[in-house]
């Protein structure tokens, strides 16, 4: 078997309708599909939902699901808010800081830029909560090949220590030597 690429992606929301609004008015997001069903369709549970489809580009679909009758939904208090996200690719650094003024004037929070030496970007929280990172590559191929070729010693490591390699502390040391 051979992944093509991801279908789509789906969170849950708290509002769909707002969500719509907000990846319309924030990220330029289309809706391109809704569905709302009495059941499940792989359970056959009755537990009505609306699933919206949104446009993020280049075949890429982000998907969120309406619950009114689950619990008021929360994120995994077991892992910090950081961790949690879905990062969006924008073309470069102009088209980033657009979109930071795009996001502070529509009244978001919005931290950085964030310079991670093979990306930089911000960050900002949609109308559920959920994180949302903005990047924009700022790598050369040899920067990316450097990490591939460390990558597999550095999960090796890390599966027996669970200490952080050192393999590629030169991505954040000159924050450090400031």
């Amino acid at each position: 078997m051979t992944v093509e690429k991801i279908h789509h992606v789906a969170y849950r929301c708290k509002d769909a309708k707002a969500t719509v609004d907000f990846y319309k008015r924030v990220l330029d997001m289309e809706l391109i599909g809704a569905i709302a069903e009495d059941k499940v369709p792989s359970t056959k549970e009755p537990d009505p939902y609306m699933h919206i489809f949104l446009d993020a580009g280049m075949g890429n679909i982000l998907a969120f699901f309406e619950l009114p009758n689950s619990p008021p939904m929360d994120r995994d208090r077991n892992t910090p808010a950081w961790t949690q996200h879905i990062a969006f690719q924008v073309k470069d650094e102009d088209a980033l800081m657009k979109a930071k003024a795009r996001a502070e004037a529509a009244g978001l929070n919005v931290v950085g830029p964030t310079d991670h030496t093979i990306f930089k970007s911000i960050y900002f929280s949609d109308p559920s909560g959920h994180r949302l990172e903005l990047a924009a590559w700022t790598t050369t191929p040899e920067t990316m090949k450097r990490m591939k070729d460390v990558a597999p010693a550095m999960i090796e490591e890390w599966s027996r220590t669970k200490k952080p390699p050192r393999h590629t502390a030169w991505l954040h040391e000159k924050e450090f030597s400031s």
